[in-house]
């Protein structure tokens, strides 16, 4: 009785992983080595799902092992990777396992953009495949029996799982094989086949008969749950329930054999002919119903001999009651099989392909950190920046340090050729008009690229609007609109911030403009400097004074802080923290990771004695300006006013505030210049996202479309339309003899059958002389009514003791529409079938020869022959 349920795998089509896993990962890994590391991690993982899927599987452990590794692959792989519709789009399409499809149409298939739908489904073939093997096994050794009953409590533990897990994991409805209550049925069938299969090894290792019959009921119970959850489901092949329904009693009648042997052996023979006779019962339904499913001849024929021993020596011996089977104990139950629980990994031969990636809530966190570490680094710097912008202005102002240096009155100050052998180093005037020049080209190629991006998701998403609206609810996915919301709110967040770059650029040329006399004339030659500034008195008096020498000093103190800022600068940007590694262990040992306290934490530890010293710098340069102020009022007293003085001032004081500009927007410039290409990059990375999840989403529209079409397809066509009612002629009207119809030929009707030969006219009726009964009657021959036998009506015509049949082959023929009046036969060279020649009787009854009445018409028009 070795009849086990096995399940059908599921069929997939192929997918290509390297593609879009290689893209992703040299998008988020920079390092060449680790994107060739990864990369062929990936390429590891697409051979192993074509082995695991791709190709007819052995009913052998070792296929079984390529789906387990394949599964805790995905499982690793699943953390690391941002598997989405909007994110890393890979479609898994899938057919039914149990449907066969029909003439129109193939199974039924779901394709879906999860990665757990994928994860899903392997888990399904895992207890498939299972469920196969087992059936496989050998059950007359101890081996096959052990890996038999391991292999059915994994298919029982797998559909299991995929019962608790499937709805929450996909975001439609799947397809019924994988449908709560279909893996219900399965994960019960299979765990009923487990106990069945310690029931086998029981009787085999000759266990005790107690055990054995609660073994066996605990079978017959779980067989019976199977059979009571399998009524509803139309998706699973009929014979299953039957299987099930006789496995339950034949579960019952080992049950209840083994009772007996122990009711035997406590001497409760009565007891013993009871359960022998309700297993007979039990067998008897199963030969009656399911005879063809399990061949249960061995067993009944067992307990058949032994109920004969038992009434035989009941009656003769022991003359023990029989008890009614109500009155008899219930015998107990042992449950030693339980589904497997899914827990990665479940492979023991299982490694990490992808074990040096980090998850991906690391790299989230990571970003988010790598955010907050930017921001404290840009208002560090920046408020240096601010401060050493403030105290050039300040100075510039002052026209220092240029004002102690000019005291002969027609020299350049040394300050001055100073800024400007550093403006014509940096390439002066034409180093920052190309910089300007090409900031708008930039800015314009990454307008074009966002453009282009969001342009794609527009006439995507208004595509699956007018086919949503046209096929209904058979357009069954995903909105466009609901799936491009973060891909929409990055492309804001790119407007937004392109837009306040160009309103920051857009000062650059104003402020340029202003100072381009100057920074021209700090580009010329030490010659051309002497004689664009105008000449004053000397004033060397001053060169010695006090006030002259502590503003010198402040000077002095002032450059010493600018060193040091550069020094700080390169510090904060040089410090660095993987924060990777706590990261890791925060998941690893709370499941999740605390973000904000963590960076928080160690950006106060890196930057947190950086901050003081810009602090202690700021403070030092407004008490050093303060000073300076002080000092050069008291220096502006000293000196001797005069009209030449105060121009020559003047000049320096704006070449002074020319060369901080130029300084100022050529950075300015650079870091836009750099700023631009970097986010160029960035764009073309948002731009290939939006490609690929357009490209997949008319992927997957084009597959919905073929579902669709093949539906409409199968739906029945419009109604036919009626055959039209025509009058009938009354029946009771006479009418004039009416000829046989022809013979209408169609020109795709088959060749009729040869025309018989000529009758032969024997002698006798020959020479036999006319009666007057015999005559044709056609001209008072009433045409006859409905209802009355037509062969009754005919009349001889030519020879006599000849009675008229019906002209024409016997095959069918044209009856007319009604109305339709027939002309009469032609004539032919045959002799056979013309008038006044005799018809022998080899057609059937009923169809009447010319000249007669012609039959009742149909009501409908008859169909053509």
């Amino acid at each position: 009785m070795a009849t086990f349920i096995s399940v059908p795998l599921k069929k997939c089509e192929e997918v290509d992983l390297v593609k879009p896993l290689s893209k992703f990962i040299t998008s988020i890994y920079a390092v060449r080595e680790d994107q060739t590391n990864h990369i062929r991690a990936v390429e590891e993982l697409n051979k192993l799902r074509k082995s695991a899927l791709g190709r007819q599987l052995d009913r052998h452990e070792r296929s079984l092992e390529i789906l387990l590794r394949y599964y805790d692959q995905l499982c690793a792989a699943e953390p690391k990777f941002p598997f989405s519709e909007n994110q890393l789009c890979l479609t898994f399409t899938w057919k039914d396992a149990f449907d066969k499809g029909s003439l129109f149409s193939g199974p039924a298939k779901l394709a879906l953009a999860n990665l757990r739908y994928e994860k899903t489904c392997v888990l399904f073939n895992i207890g498939a495949l299972a469920s196969q093997i087992a059936s496989e096994q050998n059950l007359d050794n101890d081996e096959g029996l052990k890996t038999a009953a391991k292999l059915y409590q994994l298919a029982s533990g797998a559909f299991s799982h995929i019962k608790a897990t499937v709805l929450s994991a996909l975001s439609q409805e799947p397809t019924a094989d994988i449908t709560p209550d279909t893996t219900s049925v399965l994960s019960h069938i299979m765990l009923a086949q487990a106990q069945e299969v310690v029931f086998l090894k029981a009787t085999a290792d000759k266990m005790k008969s107690a055990v054995i019959a609660k073994l066996a009921n605990q079978a017959a119970d779980l067989y019976a749950e199977a059979c009571r959850q399998f009524q509803s489901k139309e998706n699973l092949p009929k014979e299953i329930s039957s299987i099930l329904a006789a496995k339950h009693c034949v579960m019952l009648a080992y049950a209840e054999y083994h009772q007996s042997t122990l009711a035997k052996q406590k001497q409760q023979f009565g007891e013993e002919i009871a359960r022998l006779q309700n297993a007979i019962s039990q067998l008897k339904t199963v030969t009656s119903r399911y005879n063809e499913y399990v061949n249960v001849k061995d067993l009944s024929d067992k307990i058949t001999r032994a109920l004969s021993a038992a009434k035989k020596d009941n009656d003769f011996i022991y003359h023990d009651r029989v008890p009614e089977t109500k009155d008899l104990d219930r015998i107990g139950k042992a449950s030693l099989v339980k589904p497997t629980a899914i827990q990665m990994p479940i492979s023991q031969k299982f490694t990490d392909l992808f074990q040096k990636m980090v998850p991906l809530a690391v790299q989230h966190s990571l970003s988010i950190y790598n955010q907050r570490k930017a921001e404290m680094v840009n208002r560090l710097i920046g408020s240096m920046r601010e401060a050493s912008s403030l105290c050039s202005g300040v100075l510039a102002s002052l026209n220092l340090p240029a004002a102690l240096e000019d005291f002969s009155g027609d020299s350049v100050p040394p300050s001055i050729l100073e800024k400007s052998r550093s403006i014509i180093q940096q390439g002066g005037q034409q180093s920052i008009e190309g910089l300007m020049k090409n900031l708008p080209d930039m800015l314009q190629r990454n307008k074009e690229i966002l453009d282009e991006a969001l342009r794609m998701l527009n006439v995507e998403e208004s595509t699956d609007c007018e086919l949503r609206a046209k096929f209904g609810q058979r357009w069954n996915r995903t909105p466009s609109g609901e799936l491009y919301k973060p891909l929409r709110t990055d492309g804001m967040n790119f407007n937004s911030l392109l837009d306040n770059t160009q309103k920051s650029d857009s000062l650059l040329p104003e402020r340029y403009a202003i100072h381009s006399p100057m920074i021209a004339l700090l580009c010329k030659s030490e010659a051309e400097l002497r004689a664009a500034i105008p000449s004053a008195h000397p004033a060397k008096t001053l060169q010695g004074s006090e006030v002259v020498s502590d503003l010198r000093t402040q000077l002095d103190h002032l450059d010493e802080m600018k060193k040091e800022r550069e020094r700080i600068e390169s510090g904060i940007r040089s410090a660095q923290f993987d924060m990777t590694a706590t990261f890791l262990s925060a998941l690893a040992q709370d499941g999740t990771i605390s973000e904000e306290a963590l960076s928080t934490r160690q950006l106060e530890s890196t930057y947190g004695g950086y901050s003081q010293e810009v602090q202690k710098s700021l403070q030092t340069q407004q008490e050093l300006l303060t000073n300076v102020q002080t000092l050069h009022q008291k220096f502006s007293g000293m000196k001797q006013t005069s009209t030449e003085s105060m121009q020559r001032e003047e000049v320096m004081m704006k070449l002074a505030s020319a060369y901080d500009s130029y300084m100022e927007i050529s950075t300015s410039l650079r870091e836009g210049t750099k700023f631009y290409a970097d986010l160029t990059v960035v764009l073309l990375k948002f731009q290939n996202n939006c490609s690929d999840i357009v490209f997949a989403r008319k992927t997957e529209q084009d597959d919905l479309m073929k579902e669709i079409q093949l539906t409409l397809a199968q739906e029945p066509s419009a109604p036919s339309i009626p055959p039209a009612t025509t009058n009938q002629a009354s029946a009771s009207t006479p009418s004039r003899p009416t000829p046989a119809p022809r013979t209408v030929y169609s020109q795709n009707k088959p060749t009729p059958p040869p025309r018989p030969p000529p009758p032969s006219i024997p002698l006798a009726a020959k020479s036999a002389p006319p009666s007057s009964t015999s005559q044709p009657q056609a001209s008072s021959t009433p045409a006859a009514s409905p209802g009355t036998d037509q062969t009754s009506s005919t009349t001889s015509v030519g020879t006599p003791g000849l009675t008229s049949q019906a002209q024409g082959p016997p095959y069918q023929t044209y009856q007319g529409y009604p109305g339709f009046f027939p002309m009469p036969m032609g004539w032919s060279p045959f002799p056979y079938g013309q008038y006044n020649m005799p018809y022998l009787p080899y057609q059937s009854q009923g169809q009447v020869g010319y000249p007669a009445a012609s039959p009742p018409q149909p009501q409908n028009q008859p169909n053509y022959p």
